[in-house]
């Protein structure tokens, strides 16, 4: 099946045209400063070479226009006639408790959408107009919701539940939500995959590490507990977000600073983290690169970072009464062998013998500790796109069947 993989933001939209049979994204690219006279699309098919058009995309229906388009190019395109787009699977971040899994979109699934922007105000709206704006132009094409928060929202009331009143729960649905979740459980069944051992049996840790980042314990198929919480602030250091921390800080700053609720929310998401400790950079990679030039706080920003990782790795083993992998992706957990070394050294307690040497020479799927080792480390680059189309295939499909 040929999928749509669309995943919108407020002014920008990634795509990849998928190929399922294949595994393979035929094309990839981005819309970007849409609602702007400068807006640009970037566009990669997999055999040619990459194109940039500038032009003026006033909203998420003229995105969509382009992207379609540009797929249908003589000279950049991958399809010959939009009937070709078999589905479209659409990235949600937040399905809040209404979705256990991915969906085909309908008027109520779109009703639940929109019940759900005040959980995540910032991301739920431009999914909602990616899928409006996608309604335009590919009217009969079927199109799949595939969420971030689905993955985790079978946790037990243990893991999810906040120590506030229960009420607010029941009125507000305050709870740990997570995030992240269709990279958590791609990484999770490639684990599996190379270590040759069930899925359903095992007990994985996931650390997905990059702009924003995230953990997640993954007790034989099921999450059962993830760092990001009620919203993606919660949990680990991240480029430009607090992770952890005393309700009562923030409540001591906005009063010593005299923030505003706004003013507060920004320096929680936008100048902690990395960037608030280090004050040099939200990116791992020019951290370790002040690290290496004898920085002092890129160096305390590097280890907070690192340390939490470390600390979350051993509360879900206990989580889980034992742990047979840790899988590190995303962008840092992809590249940084600094991070993974620092992580996964002195861990031989919990089973972790590290191989520095296949640490530092990783390639594609990689585990990065001793054969002998009892619990297995393993780089694993993530694919999302792959885990939303896959998903929409299989809805779809579903639909098919059911209507014969």
């Amino acid at each position: 099946m040929k999928v749509l993989v669309l995943n919108c933001g407020s002014s920008s939209i990634k795509y990849q045209f998928m190929d399922t049979t294949l595994s393979i994204a035929l094309a990839k690219g981005m819309v970007e400063r849409i609602g702007m006279s400068s807006a640009v699309l970037t566009h990669q098919p997999h055999d040619r070479e990459k194109i940039k058009i500038v032009g003026e995309i006033l909203d998420h229906t003229i995105a969509i226009e382009y992207v379609i388009a540009v797929l249908l190019s003589p000279n950049h395109g991958v399809i010959k006639d939009k009937k070709e787009i078999d589905a479209v699977g659409h990235r949600v971040v937040h399905g809040g408790e209404t979705f256990s899994g991915s969906v085909l979109i309908t008027e109520q699934v779109m009703k639940a959408l929109k019940d759900n922007i005040e959980l995540a105000p910032l991301h739920n709206p431009p999914n909602i107009k990616g899928i409006q704006a996608t309604k335009e132009h590919l009217k009969t094409t079927p199109q799949v919701g595939v969420f971030d928060t689905s993955f985790h929202v079978k946790m037990p009331p243990r893991a999810y539940l906040y120590g506030i009143p229960y009420e607010l729960y029941k009125k507000y649905k305050i709870r740990r939500y997570g995030f992240h979740g269709t990279s958590h459980r791609y990484v999770a069944h490639r684990a599996a995959i190379m270590l040759g051992k069930p899925y359903e049996e095992l007990k994985i840790i996931t650390a997905h590490l990059g702009n924003g980042c995230s953990m997640a314990a993954i007790d034989r198929g099921h999450s059962v507990d993830t760092t990001m919480g009620f919203t993606p602030l919660e949990g680990l250091l991240m480029g430009t977000r607090s992770g952890d921390m005393d309700p009562s800080v923030i409540l001591y700053i906005m009063a010593k600073e005299g923030l505003s609720l706004s003013e507060a929310n920004t320096l929680l998401n936008k100048h902690s983290g990395l960037i608030g400790i280090s004050g040099e950079s939200s990116d791992m990679r020019e951290i370790e690169d002040a690290v290496a030039e004898g920085n002092k706080k890129a160096k305390l920003a590097f280890d907070v970072f690192t340390y939490r990782i470390k600390k979350y790795v051993g509360a879900y083993a206990a989580a889980m009464g034992g742990v047979d992998a840790v899988v590190f992706t995303g962008g840092i957990g992809e590249n940084s062998k600094l991070v993974r070394k620092e992580v996964c050294s002195d861990m031989e307690f919990l089973g972790i013998d590290f191989d520095e040497e296949a640490n530092n020479n990783v390639k594609g799927e990689s585990i990065i500790t001793k054969p002998n080792s009892k619990v297995k480390a393993l780089r694993i680059p993530t694919n999302e796109e792959l885990v939303i189309a896959l998903d929409t295939e299989e809805i779809v499909n579903e639909q098919l069947n059911a209507a014969k």
